[in-house]
């Protein structure tokens, strides 16, 4: 099990970390500091350097340049007390299937340097913690989804580490699942473990997150809280659903002058639906008297406050699910 003796406050820190792969940068000089007990969402499109950046935290690639320190500790350095102090679900969970979920994690434990009493205890409580228990016993090839990647989750939490990284834990998953893994973020970030999540669930993050870090191109392109990140878009969103498709042209072009600066109307042929960004009072009114006069009628009209994704779209000028044209490398 990991004692840590530093005091310093930020359990992950990271100045200048640039990983190249030939001509290829995944990371171009990132810098951040990660603060103890917290939730931190690392935000950005396929390709922007995520998992670039969690691998280098686990010590599985070593950067060409700059630093990279978990809890005091250098990750190229220093690797063996850096994988002692953190536990890592990545996108797909790496469990063994021959053996059985309780095998698993006892094994894991062993490898976190638990004697095998600890190492049984643990596996027993960590299984009994992610609702495992009973299929502890089965081979994970047996497993549905879900169950594997609580399993995976609960390898990671074996060894108690102080710091979790989580990349894209919850790809794949149900809805339920997704919100049981959600509560259990929730009661290791209360209990004092600092936790770094990658995700293209916007929601997720949203919903989890204290800070949001945005990269792009491997570098940090935004970094503050959910809400202040909403905030600094200025703008309200207006969303005007019609009946169909056919009207969308022309309820746009009567929308055009309500767009804030810098943006245009936008419009989804599937749903029917017109999104505006507006900084006018009365925006929503003005559009619904606009389009009973040219006889255009409204399925629905609502005025929301930005969302993540909007944050997203207008940082990137890309959606977090659109695939990148560069693959996230390695």
């Amino acid at each position: 099990m990991y004692t840590y003796t530093e005091q310093s406050g930020c359990p992950i820190q990271v100045d200048d970390l640039a990983v190249t792969y030939g001509k290829v940068t995944a990371l171009g000089g990132l810098s951040l500091r990660i603060g103890a007990g917290t939730v931190t969402g690392l935000l950005g499109p396929n390709g922007a350097g995520k998992t670039t950046l969690v691998r280098v935290l686990s010590t599985l690639l070593r950067p060409t340049r700059g630093t990279a320190r978990v809890m005091g500790h250098d990750v190229a350095r220093d690797p063996l007390p850096v994988r002692l102090a953190i536990g890592l679900a990545g996108q797909y969970a790496a469990v063994d299937q021959e053996l059985t979920g309780r095998e698993n994690l006892e094994m894991v434990g062993r490898l976190y340097r638990l004697t095998r009493a600890e190492a049984r205890s643990r596996a027993a409580e960590v299984l009994e913690r992610l609702g495992l228990s009973d299929a502890a016993d089965r081979r994970v090839a047996t497993y549905s989804g879900g169950m594997r990647r609580r399993l995976d989750l609960a390898a990671s939490l074996t060894g108690r580490p102080p710091v979790l990284l989580l990349d894209e834990p919850t790809t794949g998953l149900d809805p339920r699942s997704r919100q049981e893994l959600w509560a259990i973020i929730d009661e290791m970030r209360d209990a004092g473990t600092t936790v770094l999540l990658t995700t293209q669930y916007l929601e997720e993050a949203d919903r989890l997150a204290q800070r949001i870090i945005v990269v792009d191109a491997g570098t940090v392109i935004a970094d503050g809280t959910p809400a202040a990140l909403k905030a600094g878009i200025g703008t309200d969103v207006l969303r005007v659903r019609l009946p169909g498709s056919a009207g969308l042209p022309a309820a746009a072009e009567l929308l055009a002058d309500l767009a804030a600066a810098g943006t245009e109307v936008t419009s989804d042929r599937v749903t029917g639906e017109l999104t505006v960004r507006v900084t006018r009072a009365g925006a929503s009114v003005e559009a619904l008297r606009r389009l009973d006069r040219r006889g255009l009628a409204v399925a629905a009209v609502k005025l929301t406050p930005p969302s993540l994704d909007d944050v997203f779209l207008s940082l990137t000028g890309r959606t977090a699910t659109v695939p990148a044209t560069l693959e996230e490398v390695r």
